[in-house]
């Protein structure tokens, strides 16, 4: 037990020495937020324990030498005069702010060995704070307005849109902010217009055309794009792109149904008899008994397998097209099958010389083959799988 005691002392002293290393490291390389952290984690728990002073004084100087820093870099961007600093401006108070909450909770930390507590210069940057954030705002709003109203970029809009968002999040109440949003997101967001083409020269099932254009059931709108099957009219929706699900060929096989003949043995116990030596005699045991031996017979049994197949095959391709050129952006192979395959059996002798493989197979009996139109319908779920592949690794942007 006295082992593991020191064992263990031994192993914080080491933890505790890295950790003061890891912080002064902090502050040497001017990483003093880091170096903030370390120290009032250590501190929280133990804040007047001897051998934590050496946070205690760290914490002085982290504080000191990142506060000084935060407000000449303030005050450079101040003097630029440049409004796009006003998020930095702003960020900065917020940083200078918060860093003090994070430590008055500790208040006082004494140092021990001189007598007195820790100093820390703490402001009030309630003002600096607000006056920033009213001037951040009109900055961010006056420039979306600009943004909203001459620009033509999808791009642009979605700068503007994070704009916006930021300004609502700092200041929710300002102006018409969450109208702008809207009006950003809108005129940010790609169109896309998703329809069929035939030309197969088959009848394609209306309820495949439809599973195949119900863009709701892919998953695939995301913020910045949505898809329409139904193209709505012209003065209520400019498209910026059309997606067409192109289908050239449906291939379906003939109805087949193959047949494979399995005999099979077994040999099975039926009754006894004695046993008799070369001369036809009885054969006797040491103690003079006839000796019995199991008599078997030869099952025979002769198994039919019968296995129905159809398969469909549909071949096409997905386009991309950009409206606003009228080009043919991309166009991606498309490929599906579908294979029906039914298997049943019939047999003729013994059953009970079936093996259990077999015998599955006689609960089956011959079904009736799908139609071709159910053959293409059913292979409706591998062609929504693969588009929305396709889509989903080729985004418009």
């Amino acid at each position: 037990m006295k082992k593991i005691a020191i064992f263990l002392i031994l192993a914080i002293t080491v933890v505790s020495c890295s950790s003061v290393k890891k912080t002064q490291e902090a502050i040497n390389y001017g990483n003093y937020d880091e170096a903030i952290e370390i120290a009032i984690k250590n501190l929280r728990t133990h804040k007047t324990k001897k051998s934590n002073q050496s946070y205690v004084l760290m914490l002085e100087e982290a504080f000191a030498k990142a506060s000084i820093r935060d407000k000449e870099k303030i005050a450079f961007e101040k003097k630029d005069g440049n409004p796009a600093n006003l998020e930095s401006i702003y960020n900065g108070y917020i940083l200078l702010n918060n860093r003090q909450e994070l430590i008055k909770p500790l208040l006082p930390l004494p140092i021990i060995n001189k007598g007195k507590n820790a100093k820390f210069q703490f402001e009030n940057y309630t003002n600096d704070l607000i006056t920033t954030k009213d001037k951040l705002s009109d900055y961010l709003y006056t420039n979306a307005k600009k943004s909203l109203t001459n620009s033509e970029s999808k791009d642009d809009f979605r700068n503007t849109y994070n704009d916006l968002r930021y300004l609502y999040d700092i200041n929710p109440e300002y102006k018409n902010t969450k109208v702008l949003l809207e009006e950003a997101h809108y005129k940010g967001t790609d169109f896309v217009f998703v329809y069929m083409q035939n030309k197969t020269n088959q009848v394609i099932p209306m309820r495949l055309e439809d599973d195949l254009l119900n863009f709701d059931t892919y998953n695939l709108n995301d913020f910045w794009t949505v898809y329409h099957n139904n193209k709505q009219p012209k003065h209520k929706q400019l498209y910026d792109f059309e997606l067409e699900l192109n289908l050239r060929e449906i291939n379906i096989s003939p109805e087949q149904i193959r047949e494979k003949v399995i005999v099979q043995e077994k040999q099975v116990k039926d009754g006894w008899q004695y046993l008799i030596d070369k001369n036809g005699n009885a054969v006797k045991d040491s103690l003079g008994n006839t000796i019995k031996v199991d008599k078997f017979k030869t099952l025979k049994s002769k198994v039919t397998k019968f296995t129905q197949f159809k398969s469909v095959q549909v071949v096409g391709q997905v386009k991309y097209f950009d409206l606003k050129t009228n080009q043919l952006i991309q166009a991606f192979p498309l490929a599906s099958e579908f294979v029906f395959e039914h298997h049943y059996a019939t047999y003729s002798g013994d059953k009970d010389a079936i093996d259990k493989d077999n015998l599955d197979f006689l609960r089956y009996k011959h079904v009736l083959f799908p139609s071709n139109e159910q053959m293409v319908y059913d292979s409706g779920e591998d062609l929504k799988n693969k588009i929305k592949s396709i889509i989903s690794n080729n985004r418009f942007r």
